[in-house]
């Protein structure tokens, strides 16, 4: 576009003007988004269906906490075992020996390819295949032998499932931020007569947290919503419990409006968390972050907010 301005001595001058481009699409999203909320929202206002009065009344009941304990329990105990083995899982996956490497790709091959509700219960009915657990040295009388059902417990059998198929996802997670730093930093921390572990600690890790950090926050969320899965082992988790209530009430909407509800919040906080940890790690790096409240309201602001012509001479 061209436009004519006046110059100090009076003359006229044709001068390039940007004009920002229209996006009629966004007004289009924009509209159709908020009728979507808007009947959304008096849908729940009017429903009677929903039973908000239900909701209330179970939201903070005993049994309901209870199970949302639970439900915070094996995630904290699942990631906590899921990070320390996925780690050294990873250093395997690394390692220069073809066995240890070998075998940590087998790990992480069966525990990624198979459900993880088919693994919940193949280590619940581990005594079909297990009858005894015994301690020794093989080809020699064990030390010790111990029933498989009395050491797998319901409660046993979802650490395991859930603690070792985080550990192949985090596997995976902690050698993508490992091959992220730079090989040369590898190389200066053996010229200064640094070991490989130390290089590991001290060298390696710090920088590779920057990239392990995202995702391994999104497996803890996803680990918090994967717990529901132990219901079918009749665990008391937040699931579980509110399946008690409605399996009694017959209830069975609001109960899992409760269960929603407590999910969100536990998920909310553990995502504001993660956005702390990425800032702290980010520090440094010039990288611009929009975060989802940003991202959602950027066509509206420009569409509202008015921005000055730039003149290209």
């Amino acid at each position: 576009m061209t436009a004519t301005y006046k110059s100090q001595d009076g003359a006229s001058v044709d001068a390039d003007v940007v004009v920002p481009a229209r996006y009629p699409g966004r007004w289009v999203a924009v509209a159709a988004s908020l009728i979507v909320a808007i009947f959304f929202f008096i849908s729940l206002a009017t429903n009677p269906a929903y039973q908000w009065d239900v909701v209330w009344h179970y939201l903070f009941s005993g049994v309901v906490l209870k199970g949302f304990l639970w439900t915070i329990g094996l995630t904290v105990v699942a990631m906590t075992i899921g990070s320390l083995l996925g780690l050294v899982i990873a250093l395997m996956r690394q390692s220069t020996n073809p066995v240890l490497a070998v075998f940590a790709a087998a790990f992480i091959w069966i525990f990624r390819g198979t459900p993880l509700l088919v693994q919940l219960i193949f280590w619940y009915n581990l005594a079909a295949l297990y009858p005894t657990i015994e301690i020794g040295i093989p080809f020699l009388p064990p030390f010790a032998s111990y029933s498989t059902n009395d050491l797998i417990t319901p409660l046993a059998a979802a650490i395991l499932g859930l603690g070792l198929n985080e550990a192949a996802y985090m596997a995976e997670i902690v050698r993508s931020g490992l091959l992220s730093v730079d090989p040369g930093q590898r190389e200066a921390a053996s010229s200064l007569g640094l070991t490989p572990a130390t290089t590991i600690r001290r060298i390696i890790l710090p920088q590779a947290l920057r990239v392990i950090v995202p995702p391994a926050g999104n497996e803890v969320i996803g680990m918090l919503k994967a717990t529901s899965l132990v219901s079918v082992l009749a665990i008391a988790d937040l699931l579980y419990s509110v399946q008690g209530i409605y399996g009694r009430t017959f209830e069975t909407i609001p109960l899992l409006i409760v269960a929603s509800i407590w999910y969100l919040v536990a998920s909310t906080t553990l995502t504001f968390f993660q956005r702390i940890c990425e800032r702290r790690l980010g520090r440094g790096h010039s990288v611009s972050r929009l975060d989802g409240l940003s991202i959602l309201l950027a066509p509206i602001k420009d569409m509202f907010v008015s921005r000055p012509l730039s003149r290209l001479g």
